[in-house]
């Protein structure tokens, strides 16, 4: 006879694996695992647990107290400093009113932007990476990032519109890009290279009708496409954080639930499924999820190169190889996003430098070193 109510899976917050949990407890506990293997956390009347490990708890600490401090840099120091001082009470709203209006309207709005940019391409990067098995699957390189550029540049130069109008030209972009993609790659199921490949054919097209685009448009509206076109978080307000922040908001609870199956999925497809893992409908949603995140990025700020493909890898080796779960990717991406813009502000003061430059250079060094890596680990 089976135990109506089983106790719940324990799902590795490293790895995201699920493994059987202790029996016996009910109500919230801790159980120490042996070794290095960490902690569990259980409530068994909310059939909840979540497997902690040394290791990622340090690394998300870490990468927490990073992204906390790059916050209140970029709020501080900005363009230029301001007093400590000044700035509380300018949080308060008991500054004077140009402090205020710097602390609350200009960098705060900037800082949110970055920071929520850069949280949704790092877990649209892991997701891409994990659907296609593939570390250079980022929507950068497969087309997604194009798609909502060409969406955006689309609506300046042809339909107009006030500037909501652009994020919603975006995501709808983005949106139909991935539709696309995922047409065109279907066969007999969801392959990963042929997602690859696909991706950057559709990449290289969407590419050129932009550059059409811009070589027909009058000359003013060319150079205010092409100027958002670098990805840029300068003259940022609240308006512009609004469709990240939804796309966050709505689509990370969404992804935090999906990543154990997409985890069970690269033990190979009959394993999932014997499971119990309902492997096509997994991929949609997590491809669906990857695209309305990439969307409102690169809504909120253009397109911000290589923080998507970086931002995984970097949390999998501060990890030291584990498999990377949502949270560290997330938190990469944030802190990779507001480290470049704080670059581009302290060693290009007053020439409003595009994040995007700067997060391009940053990537073009960090491939470059990592194939020379690889090519001494052989």
């Amino acid at each position: 006879m089976t135990d109506p109510n089983p106790d719940p899976p324990v799902v590795d917050a490293v790895s995201g694996v699920v493994a059987p949990s202790d029996s016996g407890r009910s109500g919230l506990g801790i159980t120490r695992l042996p070794g290095t293997l960490g902690w569990v956390l259980r409530h068994d009347r909310r059939d909840l647990s979540l497997r902690v490990t040394p290791r990622a708890a340090t690394v998300a600490l870490v990468l927490t107290a990073v992204l906390l401090a790059l916050m209140v840099v970029g709020i501080v120091v900005g363009g230029s400093t301001l007093a400590t001082a000044d700035v509380l009470r300018a949080l308060t709203g008991r500054a004077d009113p140009a402090t205020v209006f710097v602390v609350q309207e200009l960098r705060m709005p900037r800082v949110a932007t970055a920071a929520l940019v850069g949280g949704c391409l790092g877990a649209a990067g892991l997701v891409f990476q994990r659907v296609a098995r593939n570390p250079l699957a980022s929507p950068d390189l497969i087309g997604f990032t194009a798609g909502a550029s060409t969406g955006a540049v689309f609506q300046i130069l042809v339909v107009g519109g006030t500037a909501f109008a652009v994020p919603a030209g975006a995501v709808a972009g983005g949106l139909l890009t991935g539709v696309a993609v995922y047409l065109l790659a279907w066969r007999d199921g969801l392959q990963g290279s042929r997602l690859v490949v696909v991706g950057l054919a559709l990449s290289a097209m969407l590419l050129a009708t932009t550059s059409y685009l811009l070589s027909r448009a009058r000359i003013t509206d060319a150079v205010a496409a092409a100027q958002w076109l670098v990805g840029s978080l300068n003259n940022r307000g609240w308006e512009d954080a609004a469709p990240v922040a939804v796309a966050a908001v709505l689509v990370l609870p969404l992804l935090a639930a999906l990543m154990p199956k997409l985890r069970m999925l690269e033990l190979g497809e009959d394993h999932a499924r014997g499971l119990g893992v309902r492997a096509d409908l997994i991929r949609v949603l997590a491809l669906l999820s990857g695209v309305v995140l990439t969307s409102g990025a690169v809504a909120a700020a253009g397109p911000v190169p290589f923080v998507a493909l970086a931002a995984p890898q970097i949390a999998a080796r501060l990890g030291r190889g584990a498999p990377t779960t949502l949270w560290p990717s997330v938190l990469c991406g944030a802190v990779l996003t507001l480290g470049a813009d704080a670059l581009t502000q302290q060693l290009f003061p007053g020439a409003k430098l595009p994040v995007g430059v700067v997060t391009g250079v940053l990537g073009g060094l960090y491939l470059a070193v990592l194939l020379r890596w690889q090519r001494r680990s052989r």
